[in-house]
């Protein structure tokens, strides 16, 4: 990056501002260039898709929600009544299986189309939900999904949120962050969200939602849920959305200027 100005002409006013101004312009446009991959991995409703949605949007990247490429791939397979523990039959039904992310210009968020429908919201389900982690452990889906999503990272300049991001998809990425909180912050905060759509849900039902969701994520055979070393922790229990941006944007910040995150 362009080094500070330090020393200013005073026989012209104004021009250290404009000097600090031109070099600060340079900086952004330097780091508009440079574009790297940002991946999010954690547990379950840590805020992993807030947080890469307002890293995506601040600095003008894609974001991926991984995991909606698989609640949508549940969603296929619960459609059409397909037995699931037979790999053979699932491997088959996913050459018919097309997954689309297309920006709403009026939300200015992208969602989740399959095979040309809109299912953003119909995948947040709790049905969805009790399935998806069964599902996504499922060798042959898995293959798939990560072939499309390292197709997506091939220009960078991307957020994306998931379970294996950083160690499985892109192991290289400029920046990983890992995201937890305490289970019972977790609780809430997805209890909070499904009654908005569903107030029939009881928060035990959230609860063991969860609960197998995070065994059967970090348990399974491919592709399990763990941090990556070089992985930076973010734990949110006690901090509000806009203090865990400000954290992560300044490490985005370091990441894409080469300089190793202040931690």
């Amino acid at each position: 990056m362009v080094d500070k100005v330090d020393k200013v002409d005073k026989g012209l006013p104004g021009k250290r501002v404009n000097l600090v101004n031109f070099v600060n312009l340079i900086n952004l446009i330097l780091r508009l260039m440079k574009r790297i991959i940002i991946t999010i991995d954690g547990w379950s409703s840590c805020g992993k898709s807030t947080l890469a949605k307002q890293l995506a949007r601040e600095l003008g990247y894609v974001y991926i929600d991984s995991g909606a490429m698989y609640r949508a791939i549940t969603l296929y397979l619960l459609r059409n009544h397909v037995d699931w523990t037979k790999h053979s039959a699932v491997k088959e039904v996913l050459k018919n299986i097309k997954l689309e992310f297309i920006s709403n210009h009026k939300t200015g968020q992208t969602e989740m189309h399959l095979n040309n429908e809109n299912v953003e919201y119909v995948i947040r389900d709790l049905l969805v939900a009790e399935k998806v982690s069964e599902i996504a452990a499922i060798p042959e889906v898995r293959e798939f999904a990560v072939a499309q999503q390292q197709e997506m990272g091939k220009k960078k300049g991307i957020v994306m949120d998931g379970r294996d991001i950083g160690t499985v998809v892109f192991p290289d990425a400029e920046l990983k962050i890992f995201m937890t909180a305490d289970n019972g912050i977790r609780v809430q905060r997805r209890f909070k969200e499904l009654y908005e759509k569903n107030p029939n849900v009881t928060i035990d039902e959230v609860r063991a939602n969860l609960e197998m969701r995070d065994y059967i994520d970090s348990h399974r055979q491919v592709s399990p849920l763990r941090k990556a070393e070089d992985a930076i922790e973010l734990d949110n229990t006690n901090l509000s959305e806009r203090q865990q941006f400000d954290m992560a944007f300044q490490w985005a910040k370091a990441s894409i200027d080469g300089v190793k995150p202040n931690v």
